[in-house]
């Protein structure tokens, strides 16, 4: 890179490492992240506005890879001492990746013990000697490896026993470690698109991929619920007295719900219902404005923000004209917007299906959101 410390570029005033932060928490695999850095680097990273909630620890790395890697591996150990499951090792310099492959490399680690995207060879490879050809190398059964490469907890711990990251071999990245330790690792197709910048033609890349197809996003949420026992109701962020409430896990409020969906849904974030089922790890009775900050984070942590939505609710009870614009000032004020840039509408539902009929109320939700700048 001629000297530059291309983590630092800034694209659209952030630079590389939090748009590659910002993509790997995207996947709602990723629990808690470690950063590694250089230990001069450490307190500026550490303290950065834009690093992730995720982000638990900033480490300094070590001289060589497997050194780095380890150094964030004992951060992990020592907050979650006798935890499992699956450790991610991303590069830093991927700021392209989508959260379906962090969430393939996941699935396939957990079921196979450790896992690396692969991308096939597509070029003529060449064997170089003194600057001619010195022979055609056999392309088939080859790839690139890619980043995040999987291993499961107990696997790393057993491959760092037996090969001490201070120790006299050197491995490329993870799976060559695991390799060593006669450890199989499975192979999940690679992204072309998940760019390792590397080069300054690499970064001219990244940054057209980032302005461009970052601008901004679009979800649709839907969710219904219906009455249920008990007052009052809660719809929109407000409360209705004299009305049923509605039935569900949370406080029922439908519109939240459905507006929490789209948000996820433009950031390719999931659902409200894998981030929140409806069983003990949901606090039952939980307020559906405490869903909706939460998902609020995760949005801009993965880089976004809102910057608009268009609401329909559809319920034949109550009547809910007088309360559309408290709807929208608190749909607003959760979401830090404008009045403005939100729209609440209502339908009686004519008479048509559950809603209609009054004995349930559902929503329609269109999100857009914006890259952070």
């Amino acid at each position: 890179m001629g000297g530059t410390d291309k983590l630092t570029v800034e694209v659209a005033g952030r630079p590389l490492l939090a748009w590659t932060l910002a993509a790997l928490t995207a996947a709602p695999e990723v629990d808690r992240v470690v950063v590694v850095t250089s230990d001069e680097r450490r307190a500026e990273v550490a303290g950065a506005s834009w690093l992730p909630s995720a982000v638990i620890e900033v480490v300094a790395g070590g001289a060589r890879r497997q050194g780095s890697v380890h150094a964030g591996f004992v951060a992990l150990e020592r907050h979650d001492p006798d935890g499992s499951g699956v450790v991610l090792v991303h590069d830093a310099a991927r700021p392209l990746v989508e959260p379906a492959l962090v969430g393939a490399v996941v699935a396939a680690t957990a079921r196979h013990g450790a896992a690396i995207p692969i991308v096939p060879v597509a070029e003529t490879l060449k064997r170089i000697d003194g600057g001619l050809v010195g022979a055609t190398v056999e392309r088939t059964g080859l790839g690139a490896a890619q980043t995040p490469q999987g291993v499961r907890r107990d696997l790393l711990r057993e491959a760092y026993r037996r090969y001490p990251p201070d120790g006299p071999e050197t491995f490329t990245d993870e799976a060559a470690l695991l390799e060593a330790c006669s450890i199989a690792v499975h192979v999940v197709p690679g992204d072309p698109g998940n760019l390792k910048v590397t080069l300054p033609l690499d970064l001219r890349r990244a940054v057209a991929a980032l302005t461009s197809a970052r601008a901004s996003r679009t979800g649709i949420g839907r969710d219904s619920h219906p009455f249920g026992p008990g007052m009052p109701l809660r719809l929109g962020g407000i409360e209705i007295a004299g009305a049923p409430a509605l039935a569900g896990h949370s406080d029922g409020d439908v519109v939240l719900h459905a507006l929490a969906d789209a948000l996820l849904g433009a950031v390719a974030l999931g659902d409200l219902g894998r981030l929140f089922p409806a069983d003990a790890r949901t606090p039952r009775g939980v307020a559906s404005t405490v869903l909706v900050e939460d998902v609020r984070r995760r949005v801009h942590d993965a880089g976004w923000r809102p910057a608009s939505v268009d609401l329909t609710v559809i319920a034949a009870r109550p009547r809910l004209g007088a309360h559309l614009e408290p709807m929208r000032d608190a749909i607003a004020g959760l979401l830090g917007l404008d009045p403005a840039a939100v729209s609440v509408k209502a339908s009686s539902g004519n008479l048509d299906g559950s809603e209609g009929a009054g004995r349930s109320i559902s929503a329609l939700v269109i999100a857009t959101v914006e890259a952070v700048r």
